[in-house]
Formats: structure tokens, sequence, C-alpha cells
């Protein structure tokens, strides 16, 4: 599985409402519970939020995308979904990875 990471942007202040929430929140739970949203919140300044997906595919990633009210409600108007390389002790921190290599100069 690999992860991606989901940036909220362009939040349409103002009109978020109870029923609204409450089914981000029941997506979340949902996605949550069968391993595919690893971490979820909004950034301290208010104006976006974060999602970090794990899921078989880009298209898997984009479907779960997709499904939240707050993407297919348009109250954020925009995102960015991105894989993650993740570096950890594991990969000795991408050290050894191909696309490291290619960005030192040399």
């Amino acid at each position: 599985m690999a992860k991606y990471i989901l940036i909220l942007k362009n939040k349409r202040k103002g009109t978020l409402t109870n029923e609204l929430l409450q089914g981000h929140v029941d997506h979340l739970k949902k996605h949550s519970i069968n391993g595919n949203i690893f971490l979820a919140g909004p950034f301290k300044d208010n104006d976006g939020a974060i999602q970090i997906i794990e899921a078989a595919s880009r298209t898997a990633a984009e479907s779960i995308v997709k499904k939240d009210p707050f993407v297919s409600e348009k109250y954020y108007q925009t995102y960015e979904l991105n894989e993650l390389i993740e570096a950890n002790e594991e990969n000795n921190w991408l050290l050894e990875d191909s696309q490291t290599k290619g960005n030192i100069e040399k």
C-alpha cells in the first residue's frame, strides 16, 4: 500500500453546516476503520487541511478523496494529492533511493 498526502485548499468559509461536518466525520471514521485514512486534520491557520491516505493505487486514493463530502460538496474547492515516498529507519532515510541519488549535485 502506498501513502498519499491530500492537501485540501480554498475553503469556502461560512458555508460549513452540521450535516456537512457529520458527513465528513463519518467518511473519516469509515476509512480510518478500514485502514485507508492514517491521519487527518485542519491546519492551525484554519485555511486548509491534510489527510494521509493509504491505498493500493492513486486511482483508489482519488476515489476515497472524491467521496469525502468536504470535496464532493466543494467545501474545499481544490486539493492536491501526491504519493509520498516515506523515509524511515527501515529504508535508511532514503539515502540509497534512486530519487535521492538523482537529486544530488555531481
